[in-house]
């Protein structure tokens, strides 16, 4: 069940309904018997969300912008699988989750722009002031 965390934050919600979204189409390519295609995308699908997941608890700004950084790897990584079976032979369509993956992505960007450039100024004006 989604917990109010989730509904209140736009970048969980969307990242937890993407794993969601995963999960079933690894299904779909298990039954397919595509097993080790399956298992690469299951995780790195999923590891999308597990990773703003922790943000949301990170130690530090930097932490934040970490756990962030690897969730644009993982991104990008569920990407070259999902191109990889959009082209493939005989493997469902998966059109849509790429799109979803893209914006995901963009999604992520964003997030860590902002959050480089505020961490940077906050720097700067910190050591102003040493």
């Amino acid at each position: 069940m989604k917990s109010r965390t989730i509904e209140g934050n736009p970048v969980l919600k969307f990242a937890f309904e993407f794993s969601l979204e995963i999960i079933n189409y690894c299904e779909q390519l298990e039954n397919k018997r595509r097993f080790i295609i399956a298992g690469q995308l299951l995780k790195a699908g999923t590891s999308i969300g597990a990773n703003c997941f922790k943000a949301q608890n990170a130690e530090s700004k930097a932490d934040f912008i970490h756990k962030f950084k690897i969730a644009a790897k993982e991104s990008e990584e569920t990407k070259s699988w999902l191109l990889l079976c959009k082209y493939s032979k005989e493997y469902p369509d998966c059109t849509a989750l790429l799109e979803k993956a893209e914006n995901l992505n963009k999604l992520i960007g964003k997030i860590l722009s902002t959050s480089i450039r505020k961490h940077f100024i906050s720097y700067l004006l910190s050591s102003l002031y040493v």
